[in-house]
This record gives structure tokens, sequence and C-alpha cells, in this order.
């Protein structure tokens, strides 16, 4: 008597190392692997809870006030001392906003500009779902900035400031600043911040990502380049410090600058970095990042 064919369903289940295996071939890069990874957590946690989503984008202008107040703080301080001082103080204090953010799991806008543009580009989440996540993302950096510039304006080193001073003089210069020059400068900003953002997700010790954080963010302070999220507690800061008195500063002037920092950021960080990087990143061969 035939022994009819039993067929073996187990044998026609992917193992797990099957399954991991196509997995790695659809993306062999560590890097954007990771990128994909924190672009559904800003997603889920968007779509779950949008109050918590946007106190996370709150937080980060929190860290930027507090480092933007350190830098103009050391720098006021360096300047009697040591005049041109200040430019080495301010780039070396700013560049803990950034750490403080990394590190605090903060939301900013710069930094989405790339995540959500990559997104799109990689098939991962919609156009309108990263229309939302990143304009919400900017609302609630522009609030924060404001909020909490305003409640710094109240704190001792910023009271009864003397009339030209490294603070008020340097956003008086950065509202004078031409179209051009403000849109190249933002391009380059926001390069220099998803630069340490990359250089984040690749490093796994801490101590050196710290390091290395600093002194990339150190090059973008330094030489005085326009990041539109940065200019959010920055402007606020001036306006409330010197209740309302800085040269050149109308609502005009700063919607010119914001505007053109804003288009130059989204160039520089989701454009030449984000679109550069995983263009090159999708590829057959095993020259990735």
């Amino acid at each position: 008597m035939d022994i009819p064919h039993t067929r073996d369903y187990a044998a026609e289940v992917p193992s797990v190392d099957a399954v991991n295996a196509k997995e790695e071939a659809v993306e062999k890069s560590p890097l954007f692997r990771k990128i994909d990874e924190s672009l559904m957590n800003k997603v889920a946690l968007f779509k779950s809870s949008y109050a918590r989503y946007a106190a996370r984008a709150m937080l980060a202008t929190l860290f930027l006030t507090l480092g933007t107040a350190a830098a103009f703080g050391t720098a006021l301080q360096a300047e009697k001392f040591l005049p041109g001082s200040g430019k080495f103080t301010f780039a070396f204090m700013f560049s803990w906003s950034l750490v403080m953010i990394i590190f605090m799991g903060a939301e900013l806008g710069t930094s989405n500009m790339l995540f959500v543009t990559v997104g799109v580009y990689r098939k991962k989440i919609h156009f309108s779902t990263a229309a939302k996540v990143l304009g919400t993302t900017l609302l609630f950096n522009l609030i924060g900035g404001i909020f909490f510039a305003y409640l710094i304006s109240l704190t001792g080193p910023f009271q009864d400031l003397p009339s030209a001073n490294y603070l008020f003089d340097g956003i008086a210069a950065k509202l004078s600043k031409s179209s051009i020059q403000i849109f190249v400068e933002a391009i380059f900003a926001n390069i220099i911040v998803n630069t340490a953002f990359f250089i984040n997700l690749r490093m796994k010790d801490d101590a050196g990502k710290v390091m290395a954080i600093i002194f990339v963010i150190f090059i973008f302070a330094f030489l005085g380049y326009e990041h539109v999220i940065a200019n959010f507690p920055a402007f606020s800061l001036a306006f409330f410090a010197s209740h309302g008195t800085i040269a050149g500063m109308t609502l005009g002037s700063v919607l010119h600058n914001l505007f053109f920092a804003l288009i130059g950021n989204y160039v520089g960080g989701a454009l030449v970095i984000g679109m550069t990087y995983a263009w090159m990143n999708k590829t057959k061969t095993n020259y990735v990042d």
C-alpha cells in the first residue's frame, strides 16, 4: 500500500537566519538601519502622543537656550579681559547645546529635515507624515525658544547689560546680513549639524561622541553660520535682554533672517547630507556607510 506523500510545511517556513539575511540584503548600511529606526520612533511617538512629541521639541530649544545663554555669558566676560576672545569661548560653550539635545532625546527641526526627507525618499513614510512631523518640530522649537529665552533674560547675567556688548552686537550683525549670505551660511551650518548627528549614530563610545560633537559644532558656531533653530532663542534672548533696543531688529529683519536660514538649512541638511548619502547607500555593492 502506497503511503501518501506528506508535505513538509515546516521546511517551507523561512528560518530566522534566512529572514535576517533577506533584510540584510535589502538594507546593508548600518547607518541607515539606525536612521530608519530613529525615524520610526519619531513617527510612532508623533502619532500616538502629539503632546509628548511637542514636549520633546520644546526641550530641544530649552537646551539650545541654555547653551546660547552660556555661550553669550562667557563671551561677555571674556571680552572684558581679552578683547576678541569672546568668539572662541562662545563657539566652545555653544557646542554643548547639541550634546544636551542628543543625549537628552530632544527633537531638533534641523536634524529632522534630514530624517523625514530621507524617509520619504526611501519610502519609509508618506510626504504628508513627513510634513506634519517636521512642521510640528519647527513650531514647538519656536515656542520653546521664545519661552525659555524670556525666562533666561530674567536671570542675573542678562540684567542691565550695556548697549554695546557681544550679545547685542552679534545679533545686530546677523540681522544685517544679505539674503544670499544667510542662505549660504545656513547650508553650511546644517551640513555641520547633521554631520554631528551622523557621527553620533556611528560611534559607540559616549565620551568619544561628546568630544566629536563639540569639535564639529565648534566649526559652525565659530564661523558664525546661520542655524534657524538656534536663532529662535538667540534673537529672543537679545530682544528681551535689550528690551527691544537692538539696532536693526524689526519684525521684518527677523523674519528675513529666519526664512533664508530655514531654506538654507533644509538644503544643507536634507539635500546635501541626507539625500546624497541616501543615494550613495542605495547600491548593490558593499561600499555602504
